[in-house]
Formats: structure tokens, C-alpha cells, sequence
């Protein structure tokens, strides 16, 4: 690896396809480090906007909005995984180092195609049925193919919540989309894991902490991460030997956050991936010698990898908008969560709120886990956001 990389202070250009919050926070570490980053999404309103040295707004499903935006910068990366990945195969064949790999993201995208690709693999996932429509279920459980319960999950386009549902009875099909889907048996976890690794294109690879993620009952989001696992060592080290067989096999290129299913009997079932820096990775901002942001540019610039150490122990409380708002955004109790010991909250930008959209999220850093929680549940009690009109 050469001492002197052309990426500091020079006409080197990074691409980002997507401006959301995941894009802004990476703009936190190419702005320390004076990297030209060009932002392509599809919102003239997208928190990354203001901190990119340019902004392109457009379709990042569209073949030819990608290949244009994609043409003059040198390494491509991507904060969303609902891209063209046509294009950025074709982008790669002309040269330009996109990361992840198009391959690997073209089999992500598609839950059915990621559930085939661990079974392939002989990594542990929850064993499923693929259907080409939904309207094939109810076939399936009048035959005896399938039984109830199971989690019924979108095969492209879900993400956050939406796209899945637990399905106890038939009824429950009731309203779901005609789609290309999963049946995906109900696993009995004890605890929702997740693991971030990270591989550079020479191979070399380190991994984040496992951390506990705590679901909304409602909303089926993560709503706390707390790092590390209140977990034994030996079940921490296998869910990190899981996700690096994940990526190895994947030859994942960046950050592969790996999501698994802790069982009562200590088997560990991968969930599902994302391919770039992720909401349980929100704690490294605060918590981590190297934050999951610098480390992706790291990864993905081909430089050393940082140390993934803990500093702190440290929870992550999302911020999501209140149930019954939508409208302009109103964030109520931030000035009395400042006042908290430890408490860092960062705000996405985002200035339309809707029921359960993420809008930002708080870190709450302690040498103590049990008082890092202990402060996540003051704070989730008292901030809110709101909008100025409430809903009907």
C-alpha cells in the first residue's frame, strides 16, 4: 500500500449515490479530510446537499441519470441500496472502482436472491419459501406447503420496517402487494444481534463489536443499539466468525452490516445485510476509535483500516417521527436531553416528519452500559418529534 494516496486536498472526486442522512454523516469525515464528493439523490431536499461540493438531484434507479453522474468521478459508492446496478456495472467495465461490487449489491438487493446466496454458501439463515407472487401463498398453505406462522418479506424495495409482516392467519395477507416475496419461517429469538465488517479490496478485514438491537413493537425498527452485546464472549465471537464468512463470501468491498437472530439454544441465523454504513453502526460516531464513516472512506480509498475498539460503552436511541404527526418538523426536549451526561444527539436534516420516519438519533456514551440504557430510556422519554399540525 504506497505512503501517498492522490485523495487529500486534490481534484480526486468521491460519488455517492444517495443524500440521506447515511451520505451526510459520511460527508462529516470527507470535509475533516478535504475529499471532493459529488452527491446524486433524488430529493432537492436531501440532508447530504449542503456539505457535498456538488449536488445533482435525480433518479438513482434511472440507467442513464447513473451513468452520467457516475462517468466523472473516481471511486463510486452508494449510502442506499435501491441504485441501478445495471448501470454500475457498466460503470466499473469503463474503470471507474465502485464499491460495494455490483455483483455483490445485484444479490442483496433481492431478499429471495440473499436467502438463496446463504443457503448456497452454508452460512445459517432461517429456512424459506420463495414466491414469485403473493398471491401464490394462499395456494401454498390450502397444500400444505407452507404453515403459519411466518414473516412475509418483500423481495426488492423494503427497508426500515416496511416490506415485511408477520403473518399469523390468512387474513393477515389481506392488503399485502402482488410481489416477488419470501416466506420466511418465525424464528424464536432470544436477542436481534448485529455485526459490522469491514473489507478493503486487498482483503484485509476487521469487525465492529456485536451489538443488541432493541425493536419498536410497532413500527418493526430498531429504536436501541447497545454496544457491546450483553452477550457471553464465546456467542460474540461466533456471530463475528458468521458475518466475516458473510463478506468473505460476498467479497464484499466497504461495510457489510450483518443482522442475525440470537436463538434461546445459542444457534446464531444471519437475518439479512446491508452493504454500506448502517443505522446499528450510529453508536462508533461517539463510541468507536475509528466511526463506521471514516472507516468506509478507509475501506473504499484503500488505506489503512482504523481500530474498531470501544472507547466507551455506548447506546443509540433513534429518533423517529411521532405516530399520529406529519408536516413540518418541531423536535421538543433536545435542550433537556443536553443536559444529560453523555447524551449526543445528531439531527438529519430533515425538515418533513412522518409517523416512524427516522429523523435522527442520540448516542449516550458511559462507562457503564447499564447507565448508558439507563439514560437511553430518559432520553427517549422526553424528546419527541412532532410536527406543527398534528394528524386528524
Amino acid at each position: 500500500m504506497p505512503g501517498t494516496k492522490p485523495y487529500f486536498s486534490t481534484d480526486f472526486t468521491l460519488g455517492i449515490l444517495g443524500g440521506g442522512q447515511l451520505g451526510k454523516m459520511l460527508l462529516y469525515k470527507t470535509r475533516q479530510w478535504d475529499i471532493a464528493t459529488k452527491v446524486l439523490d433524488p430529493s432537492g431536499a436531501a440532508p447530504a446537499r449542503l456539505a457535498c461540493n456538488q449536488f445533482q438531484q435525480g433518479d438513482l434507479m434511472d440507467y442513464d441519470t447513473v451513468m452520467d453522474f457516475g462517468r466523472d468521478v473516481d471511486v463510486l459508492t452508494i449510502e442506499i441500496e435501491n441504485v441501478n446496478v445495471s448501470a454500475l456495472e457498466d460503470l466499473e467495465d469503463q474503470g471507474v472502482r465502485v464499491y460495494p461490487p455490483p455483483a455483490m449489491l445485484r444479490t442483496i438487493q433481492n431478499k429471495a436472491s440473499q436467502k438463496l446466496f446463504y443457503t448456497d454458501k452454508g452460512i445459517p439463515t432461517a429456512p424459506f419459501t420463495r414466491f414469485a407472487y403473493t398471491s401464490e401463498i394462499t395456494d401454498s398453505l390450502k397444500n400444505g406447503g407452507l404453515s403459519l406462522p411466518f414473516v412475509w418479506k418483500s423481495a426488492r424495495f423494503g427497508y426500515d420496517g416496511q416490506g415485511v409482516k408477520i403473518v399469523r392467519e390468512a387474513a393477515d395477507l389481506q392488503g399485502l402487494p402482488n410481489v416477488e416475496c419470501i416466506a420466511e419461517n418465525l424464528v424464536d429469538f432470544a436477542t436481534e444481534l448485529a455485526v459490522i465488517v469491514a473489507r478493503n479490496p486487498d482483503g484485509e478485514v476487521v469487525t465492529y463489536p456485536v451489538v443488541e438491537m432493541e425493536f419498536h413493537p410497532e413500527a418493526n425498527q430498531v429504536e436501541y443499539v447497545l454496544c457491546p452485546a450483553r452477550i457471553p464472549d464465546k456467542l460474540a465471537g461466533k456471530a463475528r466468525e458468521i458475518a466475516l464468512k458473510a463478506a468473505s463470501a460476498y467479497g464484499a468491498v466497504g461495510l457489510l452490516a450483518v443482522e442475525l437472530f440470537l436463538t434461546p439454544g445459542g444457534d446464531i441465523l444471519v437475518n439479512e445485510v446491508a452493504p454500506r454504513p448502517h443505522n446499528s453502526g450510529h453508536f462508533s460516531l461517539e463510541g468507536s476509535y475509528t466511526d463506521q464513516f471514516e472507516q468506509h472512506l478507509r475501506v473504499i480509498l484503500n488505506l489503512p483500516l482504523g481500530s474498531t475498539d470501544n472507547k466507551v460503552a455506548t447506546v443509540m436511541v433513534n429518533l423517529v417521527g411521532e405516530a399520529d404527526h406529519r408536516g413540518p418538523v418541531s423536535y421538543e426536549g433536545i435542550g433537556d436531553i443536553l443536559a444529560m451526561p453523555g447524551v449526543s444527539p445528531h439531527i438529519y436534516g430533515k425538515k418533513e416528519t412522518r409517523p416512524f420516519r427516522k429523523m435522527g438519533h442520540v448516542t449516550i456514551a458511559d462507562a457503564s452500559l447499564e447507565k448508558a440504557r439507563e439514560t437511553a430510556a430518559k432520553v427517549k422519554a422526553r424528546i419527541r418529534v412532532q410536527s406543527k399540525t398534528k394528524e386528524a
